[in-house]
């Protein structure tokens, strides 16, 4: 808590409206995104927690979190990210070593308790992978010098560590989560979703981003051989020609996304085999139909309906006037829906 909130004494000096923390927690509509994945976790009950945090989130996929960009932090001179990253990992591996040794006890207890941890890995896994989009979009655009892509860094961390992992674990019956073989495809097209899809919405989170330069996407296409010249630089360059017309001026998406019910991220995940085309999904419950990113988002909401129909989802929070000043009528002449947002998270300037 001590290194985060110094963290954000140095973001302070140049963003006004920084300074209250708890404010920002409590109203800032993108951070339901992590607190709902820890607010599942521990209204999942004890093991089930102890699965998703010390095993499936801090086990399987936080080298990915504290171990590259943090690499690339200390490559660009950012020495204070850096001390906090690895004194973390320092500290998530003695989580680790807990967390595998926990579900290797609860395995050996009983052979009914395979299929229980087997459900959990699976859900775990996925709701964790979901949440490290936005490392992967900060590893491949936010870094001035880059190192290490996301794609190498998944292969590395998770195909080759987490693979071997879960070899190990075979002989107990588990095998690797559902969902694994479209986390592997997806780090080759994550990263560039996000980033178009915070570039779009600048105004509405309040969170910085600008197009890559030629270099920049010339790494990117080094890194990115199958799908970024084809994919994601045509988008980046019409979007470039969009900023310099003077009648037009960068281009802002003017309509808030539609959010994933369960993972609760703007619905960017493209279909599996086709990153042409969104993937929605749609499941209904006692007479309300729900949206997903994917199958396995839906798989999870399905299977605890009751849980997840309850999702505080902010979009729809802010599209019905829950989200703004109490002095603001949203349905008054002149009404901006985006700088009243703004205004109840503490953005000033």
């Amino acid at each position: 808590y001590q290194t985060e909130t110094h963290a954000i004494s140095h973001y302070n000096k140049y963003f006004n409206g920084m300074h209250s923390t708890n404010r920002w927690f409590d109203n800032v509509w993108y951070l339901s995104v992590p607190k709902s994945f820890f607010e599942d976790a521990y209204s999942g009950g004890p093991f089930e927690f102890l699965t998703a945090v010390s095993f499936s989130f801090e086990y399987v996929l936080t080298n990915l979190l504290f171990v590259p960009f943090m690499s690339g932090a200390a490559h660009n001179g950012d020495m204070g990210t850096m001390t906090f990253g690895f004194s973390a990992q320092s500290d998530e591996s003695r989580h680790m070593t807990l967390g595998i040794e926990c579900i290797k006890f609860m395995l050996e207890q009983d052979p009914a308790n395979v299929p229980i941890v087997q459900r959990w890995m699976d859900k775990w896994f996925w709701r964790g992978y979901r949440l490290l989009t936005l490392v992967a979009m900060m590893q491949d655009y936010m870094l001035p010098k880059r190192g290490v892509s996301w794609k190498e860094a998944w292969e590395m961390y998770a195909e080759a560590n987490g693979g071997a992992l879960f070899q190990d674990l075979a002989r107990y019956g588990i095998r690797k989560p559902l969902g694994w073989d479209e986390a592997c495809e997806g780090k080759n097209h994550i990263s560039h979703q996000a980033w178009s899809t915070f570039y779009q919405y600048a105004h509405a989170a309040a969170f910085h981003t600008w197009l890559p330069s030629e270099d920049e996407m010339a790494w990117l296409a080094s890194k990115y051989p199958d799908t970024f010249e084809r994919y994601y630089r045509p988008r980046f360059e019409h979007w470039a020609q969009v900023e310099k017309d003077p009648g037009e001026g960068r281009w802002f998406n003017q309509f808030l996304p539609m959010l994933c019910q369960t993972c609760q991220i703007p619905m960017l995940f493209t279909e599996p085999g086709d990153p042409t085309q969104i993937c929605f999904r749609e499941a209904s419950y006692l007479g309300q139909k729900y949206h997903f990113c994917s199958d396995h988002c839906q798989r999870i909401f399905e299977h605890e309906p009751k849980k997840y129909s309850q999702a505080w989802l902010p979009v729809h929070q802010i599209y019905q006037g829950a989200c703004y000043p109490e002095d603001i009528n949203p349905a008054s002449p002149g009404d901006s829906p985006v700088r009243e947002v703004l205004r109840y998270y503490g953005i000033e300037g």
